[in-house]
């Protein structure tokens, strides 16, 4: 059995796991499916493999955790609906120990299509009028959706509204565009590929939104290159353009996707990268800006551990020798979740870390108080990475990655920039 599912304890199942969308992607074009509620998976990209393989010890608390190989296949419902489900890479496919898939939705509408006609004909009870008026409403909403889908595609910047009953976390995955975006244009690849092949290899990683009720999610393009070592000439300048035309040249970063909870209108704010490759510096520091604001005050908590994090990871990468990180990103995350109410005149120990600007936004005998709140930093996507342990690059660097340390260093002064600017 794969090492990935020795390591969820779960309860048994013995047909596999159905694949759903991951509805935090906020950047990247490679699709991330969600596995269970702690575990994602991607299409297997052997560089990408070999890095987390071969990680270095100081680097995996900045990375998600590898969790293993699954293969992936199509599979056809009682409803001659095609389904993606994960199985073991030995095959045996009634011995997933393990495993928990209680919690998904079944036959997610992102996840299928249907290659059979309706079976509705089949029953001859029912009027084929009536057949032919489904047929057609049918036909009309998937046309209402496509439309609906191109203009999202189009739309760089977008805000929804949020209903105020129900469940924050729960609406998130009728709104993420990005995430729309990627599952559609994979499933149409695969789709289209898949009389000539049934079967594809993805790898399983930790899912890093996972402990956060309302994950806030910064995708951000690191580096003053992008383009790796194998790239075409066609791929390399276009890569090169792309960074001079964006902050990448100039400060080493950029941002590639975004995805804000709001609280104080209740909307959910998603940028795309798009929109991140046409900032300037300061439209750069603005959108960093807008992360960590939640439509009613900056989150001044987070600020620290961000900082603190960040300049870790530069430290570590500053003593990786030879390794380069072309293409990768850097997610920042964190909870989205409104702070908790206290009367100002609770017992002091819970008042102690109220701040100014909280209790000058304060109505009443109330006032916000920030909760326990943890942010996470993460490096992802490494299918362009390149050491010289690999053994079979026929290009070999020395010393650090400096692009992705400049950029570290840039980032890390414009959020001090913030910071600073807002006690002022």
């Amino acid at each position: 059995m794969s090492p990935a599912f020795g390591a969820m304890e779960v309860e048994h199942y013995s047909k596999g796991v159905l694949l759903e969308p991951f509805v935090h992607q906020v950047g990247g074009h490679s699709c991330v499916l969600r596995f269970n509620d702690k575990t994602i998976c991607k299409p297997l990209i052997q560089r990408e493999h070999q890095f987390y393989e071969t990680l270095p010890t100081e680097m995996r608390k900045f990375t998600p955790q590898y969790e293993g190989v699954v293969s992936v296949s199509f599979e056809e419902d009682e409803d001659g609906n095609l389904c993606l489900i994960a199985y073991p890479l030995n095959g045996d496919h009634d011995n997933l120990e393990n495993l928990d898939n209680s919690d998904c939705e079944p036959k997610s509408k992102l996840l299928r299509w249907t290659n059979k006609k309706t079976m509705l004909l089949e029953n001859e009870k029912i009027p084929k009028d009536w057949v032919r008026q489904h047929r057609k409403e049918e036909k009309m909403k998937s046309h209402k959706l496509e439309e609906e889908f191109e203009w999202l595609k189009k739309s760089e910047v977008l805000y929804y509204t949020v209903e105020k009953k129900g469940n924050v976390s729960s609406q998130f995955k009728h709104h993420n565009p990005w995430s729309m975006k990627c599952h559609q244009q994979q499933l149409q690849r695969m789709k289209e590929n898949a009389k000539h092949r049934n079967q594809y290899k993805f790898i399983l990683l930790e899912n890093l939104t996972s402990r956060y009720e309302v994950p806030c999610v910064l995708d951000l393009k690191m580096g003053t290159r992008q383009h790796g070592d194998d790239a075409s000439e066609e791929k390399k300048a276009n890569q090169i353009r792309k960074c001079q035309q964006s902050t990448s040249a100039v400060i080493g970063v950029r941002v590639c996707g975004m995805q804000v909870y709001q609280a104080g209108t209740g909307q959910l704010m998603f940028m795309n990268k798009y929109h991140g490759r046409k900032l300037s510096v300061q439209g750069f520091k603005e959108a960093l800006y807008q992360f960590f604001h939640n439509g009613k005050y900056l989150r001044r908590e987070l600020f620290e551990s961000v900082i603190k994090k960040l300049t870790e990871l530069k430290s570590v990468l500053e003593k990786q020798e030879s390794y380069r990180f072309y293409s990768s990103s850097l997610l920042i995350i964190y909870d989205g979740k409104e702070r908790q109410e206290v009367a100002v005149d609770s017992d002091p120990e819970d008042l102690e870390d109220l701040s100014e600007e909280s209790s000058d936004e304060s109505a009443g005998a109330y006032a916000y108080k920030p909760t326990a709140s943890t942010v996470d930093v993460r490096m992802i996507d490494f299918a362009h990475t390149t050491c010289k342990y690999y053994g079979e690059d026929s290009v070999v660097h020395e010393g650090q990655d400096t692009g992705y340390v400049f950029g570290l260093q840039n980032l890390i002064d414009i959020i001090k920039e913030i910071r600073d600017e807002s006690n002022e």
